[in-house]
């Protein structure tokens, strides 16, 4: 299938020469390459957390190959859709889908199925596209849209992409894409947010999923975020940083009602 873009000129430029600009004034060109085994990444429009996302992208080696995890805003399709061939398209070209890597996740993970009709709508995964094509021009990707799964499930997922990841003789970089807190204050939004950030930063996803449910944080790619904790505690993750942190309000002047972004980068 060809994906084709459905939130450019919304959430970010439509045009080449104006997407590409503005992602090249996000991303810093001279921070050292480093591999990484994870990001958080925000997925708004890029005039609010655009400049979270390039900051979290910018000094990170992207590799051959890239997961994307992203939640299901719209509720259509599978609960773990994969995306499993084809290409995406943004204003900045064409990116392959990974199909062998696409293959063994879906052998590793039964409760997942290729499934398109979940990322027709979905932008949560379209949004982090530009960056990984203006970093890496030639990588490919596996876009896994996610749905209403049990913790128990969830864990399931994050382990059998570990396999799939291992399986490969380059490592994929897993990104999961996520906003914080939704129209709280943004005091009350930082306080809840970094409740749930402790736990990102501890690598623990079964206390992530928890202290969501329980403090009732909207933050919106929760499931996707804990998979992709899971899945890099099985690949040895030792260590989770901070990159950025901010909310719409620094941006309208606002703080009355926001959301809350946040970049981690997990090695």
């Amino acid at each position: 299938m060809l994906r084709s873009a459905v939130v450019a000129g919304q959430f970010y430029p439509g045009q080449k020469q104006s997407l590409f600009e503005t992602i090249d004034s996000l991303v810093s060109s001279t921070a050292p390459e480093q591999p990484a085994i994870a990001l958080m990444s925000p997925h708004a429009g890029y005039v609010y957390s655009g400049g979270v996302a390039g900051r979290t992208f910018s000094g990170v080696k992207i590799p051959e190959e890239v997961i994307i995890l992203g939640p299901n805003h719209h509720g259509r399709g599978h609960m773990a859709a994969v995306c499993a061939s084809g290409e995406w398209e943004t204003p900045l070209g064409r990116t392959r889908v990974s199909v062998e890597l696409a293959k063994r996740i879906l052998a590793e993970c039964p409760m997942a199925a290729e499934d398109s009709v979940a990322h027709y709508p979905e932008h949560s995964l379209e949004v982090q596209l530009p960056f990984l094509q203006f970093r890496a021009p030639h990588t490919t990707i596996v876009p896994i849209c996610i749905s209403h799964l049990p913790l128990k499930i969830l864990l399931q997922l994050g382990d059998g992409l570990a396999r799939a990841i291992l399986s490969r003789s380059t490592q994929p970089l897993i990104v999961a894409s996520t906003d914080m807190t939704h129209y709280e204050s943004g005091e009350i939004a930082r306080k809840k947010d970094f409740l749930a950030l402790e736990r990102v930063l501890a690598l623990d996803p079964e206390g992530l999923y928890d202290v969501v449910q329980e403090n009732r944080i909207s933050m919106c790619g929760v499931l996707p975020t804990v998979v992709m904790l899971q899945a890099a505690v099985a690949l040895g993750a030792q260590n989770a940083e901070l990159i950025a942190y901010s909310n719409s309000g620094d941006v309208s002047g606002d703080q009355s009602e926001v959301v809350g972004y946040a970049g981690v980068r997990i090695t």
